[in-house]
């Protein structure tokens, strides 16, 4: 997605480090001469080394220290590059005990990096608290965009772009999975979700079941020598990778549900049940049928279901 216009008069927002001069005629100046503190979260490539930006790696080679997932895989990137900073590492398993020394140092105006193994950090990666951390205390929190599996994967399915909800990993085990995609059966949207390869046949035939036979597309090994994508139905994606296992990172993008599809009982019965958590019957049927698309009558009876716990065929709203 755009994050924002670009400027045609050749000036740059504060986050920005071009060196074009602005409408006000001051004198050219380089980011290097005053490099600012504060945190900056930086997308890194996601498997082809060449796809880091310009900008990306001027931050790099500026900051006081970068923090990594894991040093070792930062290390081979900023090798290639010849970046030599600082490195910390800064993951799930060591973050509550470096999080204050991160943010002592910020608050002393170091410029710290923030860096994934692959892609924008904070999307299935560890980072969040910290950068909530830092925006509680008001210390400079930006962000140099840039590689992302999600959105790779997105604009390649062939699967509607201009609407989507990114679900992340999803439960390892299949009835939990089953549960956590009948929270996302009623969403109009595109789904993508992150799979491990060696999961995926249990996962596809888990979606074909819960969210009927969508279209969908399986994106692995992206921007790598052996990327592929591959589209077609729920039910036929499961059935080929049964027989083909997937090798590398997968990510799986979802079609929304077509207008008019029967959602299914279970997909039907959490979103009302979400509704009727908070409004009363008949608001919950009109935003649980607009919201899905199914006729007013089949979720006004199925609501009399839940409530009253009995069929309602003879029953009317009005």
């Amino acid at each position: 997605m755009s994050t924002g216009k670009s400027r045609r008069d050749g000036s740059i927002n504060k986050a920005g480090t071009g060196s074009e001069p602005s409408d006000s005629g001051a004198p050219r100046q380089s980011h290097r001469q005053a490099k600012p503190g504060g945190l900056v979260i930086v997308a890194t490539p996601i498997g082809n080394a060449g796809d880091i930006g310009l900008r990306a790696l001027e931050v790099l080679k500026t900051a006081d220290a970068i923090l990594c997932e894991d040093t070792r895989v930062s290390l081979k990137l900023l090798t290639r590059h010849g970046i030599r900073r600082p490195l910390l590492a800064y993951h799930e398993h060591n973050a509550e005990r470096m999080r204050p020394k991160i943010l002592e140092r910020l608050r002393g105006g170091e410029s710290l990096a923030l860096i994934s193994d692959a892609g924008t950090p904070l999307v299935s990666d560890p980072g969040y608290k910290l950068v909530q951390a830092a925006i509680a205390e008001n210390l400079p929190v930006t962000a140099v965009p840039g590689p992302s599996a999600a959105l790779a994967a997105l604009v390649l399915s062939g699967l509607p772009p201009d609407r989507f909800f990114f679900a992340g990993f999803l439960a390892n085990r299949s009835a939990q999975r089953r549960e956590e995609l009948k929270e996302l059966a009623a969403i109009p949207s595109t789904l993508i979700v992150y799979e491990s390869a060696n999961r995926l046949p249990e996962a596809l035939g888990d979606m074909a079941a819960v969210l009927g036979n969508r279209p969908a597309a399986i994106a692995r090994e992206l921007t790598k020598l052996f990327e592929e994508v591959r589209r077609g139905d729920l039910v036929a994606l499961a059935a080929h990778y049964e027989t083909t296992p997937a090798r590398g990172e997968v990510v799986i993008v979802i079609g929304p549900p077509a207008a008019g599809e029967a959602l299914g009982i279970p997909a039907l019965d959490q979103a009302l049940r979400e509704a009727l958590a908070s409004l009363s019957l008949r608001d919950a049927v009109d935003r649980v049928a607009a919201i899905t698309g199914e006729p007013r009558r089949s979720v006004y009876r199925r609501a009399l279901v839940l409530t009253e716990g009995g069929p309602a065929d003879n029953q009317d709203d009005e």
